[in-house]
């Protein structure tokens, strides 16, 4: 609870930066951050001296549980209906919403509930600049994951690649993850042998794995309300090519180059550009087309990004992914993911898999 007080108040303090009187908070992962509601019905009013928390009566009990702090106020299932009535008597009133998250439709919906002197300001990317910066628990969670996530595979692994197929290694996978804790996979797993690892995203297909070829495994665990994410590609034999071995270890230096470069104050353009430069210098830069890397926290995908468009800067406390990859149509995909806690003076590695190119029969 102590957590999201501290949060609810940081959300305030940020009000002034919009000229907003109130933020109205209605995301169901934001929410959560905030307040701690893990329900999938309610919205928050936060204001310098305003704490309303807004459910239907599907999730009074809920809420009246995890929602400490703030006044509950009781809706219909509608719950734009309960808006009007939990604002502040004061007017003119400028209201915040997170426009990334509200759809056209949300929008004039809303509109029409409210009078006409509250007037509603576009306001998205606050509680997600918060949720950027890990607090000492919320990196212990993600670590937490990490390692489940690490342990599980290690498991997988021992009882072999070749022969099974693709979406068996990854069901198998998922349920190791669930019976060690995990609520769940962090996204839905990636297991993809040869030709068909040359797509970033490859769904496992009921096709069985192969000898002699590299297969990526992308994978991580939701844990107590936390993510974790990290990619290994493993060889099924010795008899993969020359050039497969080749670019394994040009992926291998990009990303620990890359992690060389992880600090407090870099850029995420420039932290990308040190594997990207050395791909490309490779002969590979039109085969490694995605960014570097990602935020993750409650989400497996949040700030900071790491890539050639991004404008972040990594603070101590970013919990970010680095995963170069080399994707060659129709023959194989190389990549190589590590999950880091961005320190002031370099960064804290928190999935511990082997990264030399390991044969799994």
């Amino acid at each position: 609870m102590a957590a999201t007080a501290t949060r609810v108040d940081s959300v305030a303090e940020l009000l002034g930066e919009r000229s907003l009187d109130l933020l109205l908070i209605a995301d169901a992962v934001n929410l959560r951050y905030v307040t701690g509601f893990t329900g999938s019905n309610g919205l928050a009013l936060i204001g310098a001296e305003t704490r309303t928390f807004i459910t239907d009566f599907r999730y009074s009990k809920q809420a009246a549980d995890e929602v400490a702090g703030f006044e509950h106020a009781p809706a219909s299932t509608e719950l734009f209906d309960g808006i009007e009535a939990a604002l502040p008597a004061q007017r003119p009133l400028r209201l915040g919403y997170d426009d990334a998250h509200v759809t056209v439709k949300a929008h004039r919906i809303l509109g029409e509930k409210l009078p006409d002197d509250v007037a509603l300001i576009a306001s998205g990317g606050l509680v997600e600049r918060l949720r950027a910066i890990k607090s000492p628990q919320e990196r212990e969670l993600v670590a937490s994951a990490a390692r489940l996530a690490d342990e599980a595979l290690e498991t997988i692994l021992g009882r072999g690649l070749v022969g099974r197929t693709e979406r068996a290694v990854a069901i198998d996978l998922e349920q190791e993850m669930r019976l060690r804790g995990a609520s769940g996979p962090a996204f839905a797993s990636i297991v993809a042998a040869g030709a068909h690892g040359a797509l970033p995203h490859a769904s496992p297909r009921d096709v069985e794995i192969p000898a002699d070829a590299l297969v990526i495994v992308d994978w991580g665990a939701e844990l107590d309300g936390y993510c974790s994410d990290c990619t290994r590609t493993f060889t099924t034999g010795s008899g993969i090519g020359a050039t497969e071995r080749a670019v394994y270890e040009l992926v291998r230096e990009a990303q620990q180059a890359a992690l060389g470069a992880v600090s407090a104050e870099a850029a995420g353009r420039g932290v990308d550009a040190v594997a990207r430069d050395l791909i490309a210098a490779a002969g590979y830069g039109e085969q490694f087309g995605h960014g570097l890397g990602h935020g993750v926290g409650i989400e497996v995908h949040e700030r900071p990004r790491l890539s050639r468009l991004s404008d972040d800067k990594l603070v101590a406390g970013n919990v970010v992914s680095v995963e170069p990859g080399v994707y060659i149509p129709g023959r194989f995909g190389v990549r190589i993911e590590d999950l880091v806690v961005v320190g002031e003076d370099g960064c804290e590695v928190l999935t511990h898999l082997p990264k030399e190119l390991t044969v799994v029969d």
